[in-house]
């Protein structure tokens, strides 16, 4: 294994996968049509029990794919700790097993790090998609003001592709092995604190909904209350007061996840066949109040 070829560092392609054998062969092959050549994956496995040992047999001669494997289902956090351990690289980013990434991921991404040796993480923006991978949407373009920090700037939008410098978590605490959901998050806030953050323009990245996603659909809730434990636990670090941060955030996120409840009330309302004929026999009457 090169940490070094061709002037270019090892970047070290992390993948935490339970179950996401249904996708997982469809992110291992994005890496391999990557531009950048110098990679590897790493690969931590949960204790998975649907198809995914079975795939592990087919990629064990891919000298570049390292799988790993914990002894039992241990959670998210625990296993993207491991990820980064393994990791021989120089520079990191997780690659979700049900997403993946667009050829130029890696390429775009290797170069804004070295272009900024102070930067210790960066962002890309992404395609959300259906499960089929079909676009949907493109994420927002994610712009902090000047001096203003990515902690500060309470935007609950998911980041992809992300990448960083290992030597720059290396001086943090790490990845938080407790957590089960917003261990991203967690991380970017600790890079965060050991070097600047580059906003990408390109989108590297495509997100696939669908409804088994740790932090999709019915899981949102789950996934917004780990997010305040990682909200409070940056206030305490960075000895913040917690009520501006955790606590209004939180009530932020519960008038948000109110109001679209009642959007999609409404919305199922008026998709009812009795709505649909009191539309249709009130209409005239509405015409002509509007007249």
């Amino acid at each position: 294994m090169d940490i070094i070829m061709n002037g270019t560092p090892l970047f070290s392609v992390l993948i935490a996968n339970y179950n996401n054998g249904k996708y997982l062969m469809e992110a291992i092959e994005s890496v391999r049509q990557q531009t950048y050549t110098n990679w590897e994956i790493i690969l931590v496995d949960d204790g998975s029990t649907d198809n995914s040992p079975s795939l592990y047999n087919e990629l064990q001669n891919d000298e570049r794919i390292h799988i790993f494997y914990n002894n039992e289902n241990k959670g998210c956090g625990f296993t993207k700790h491991q990820c980064v351990l393994h990791a021989n690289g120089e520079l990191c980013g997780f690659l979700d097993p049900d997403d993946v990434l667009l050829p130029n991921a890696l390429k775009v991404s290797a170069q804004a790090l070295l272009s900024q040796p102070t930067a210790s993480l960066s962002f890309s923006r992404f395609y959300y998609c259906d499960e089929m991978l079909n676009i949907i949407d493109e994420s927002r373009v994610l712009q902090l003001l000047p001096g203003e920090t990515y902690f500060e700037h309470k935007d609950y939008s998911p980041e992809h592709f992300s990448s960083f410098r290992k030597s720059a978590y290396n001086k943090t605490a790490g990845i938080d092995v407790t957590l089960f959901a917003a261990v991203d998050q967690d991380l970017y806030f600790k890079l965060e604190e050991v070097g600047s953050i580059i906003c990408l323009s390109d989108i590297l990245y495509k997100y696939r909904q669908h409804t088994s996603g740790i932090s999709q659909n019915e899981n949102e809730d789950w996934a917004f209350y780990w997010n305040t434990i990682v909200r409070h636990n940056v206030c305490v670090r960075r000895k913040l007061q917690c009520k501006s941060y955790s606590y209004d955030n939180f009530k932020v996120y519960i008038q948000n996840h109110l109001d679209d409840a009642i959007k999609k009330t409404e919305a199922k309302i008026r998709d009812t066949k009795s709505y649909k004929l009191g539309h249709y026999l009130l209409y005239p009457f509405k015409r002509m109040l509007h007249l």
